[in-house]
């Protein structure tokens, strides 16, 4: 975030320079008010093309075995140019390269989820998935592991076949 808030005023201080220099070949004559609205323009391109390149960014440095399962796109009234482009603010990966399985439950997989959002810290939950019928159960609190590696205390809950969590989990 540090380095983004740099870049932003580097990109400023970049345009306001190009004007900087124009007025200067140009004899000074381009207005005064030129400088301030070419750093502003050059801050709002910059904040504008780091929200768009987040995700692309993220998504190429997981690491192998975490696989992108479900991306969150944002539109909103405050950017009204994401109606027409949304960007992507959040996605949530599986990883498939860690994913275990119970020979006593061959139907069950355990994998661990990443949850990135643009602005929060990525959070990560062991989530526990029934592939024979569809169905879900993340393990932070009180599931207990029995000796036939069933779990008790599992708050399961029902998801669409078609979920792409559970399909990349379970196909994988």
């Amino acid at each position: 975030m540090f380095v983004e808030l740099i870049a932003t005023v580097f990109a400023g201080i970049a345009c306001a320079g190009v004007v900087m220099l124009l007025n200067i070949t140009t004899g000074r004559r381009l207005p005064k008010w030129i400088m301030p609205i070419a750093a502003g323009a050059g801050m709002i391109g910059m904040t504008i093309s780091n929200e768009y390149t987040w995700f692309d960014r993220t998504a190429e440095r997981l690491p192998e075995g975490v696989e992108i399962a479900l991306k969150v796109d944002e539109e909103g009234w405050m950017r009204p140019w994401t109606k027409i482009w949304p960007y992507t603010k959040r996605f949530s990966a599986v990883d498939t390269g860690t994913a275990r399985r119970n020979e006593n439950l061959p139907d069950q997989r355990l994998a661990d989820i990443y949850f990135f959002g643009r602005w929060s810290p990525i959070s990560q939950a062991p989530m526990l998935f029934d592939c024979a019928t569809p169905r879900s159960a993340l393990l932070i609190d009180g599931a207990d592991f029995g000796a036939d590696g069933a779990v008790a205390n599992a708050d399961w809950q029902t998801v669409p076949a078609d979920d792409p969590i559970l399909k990349l989990v379970c196909e994988g």
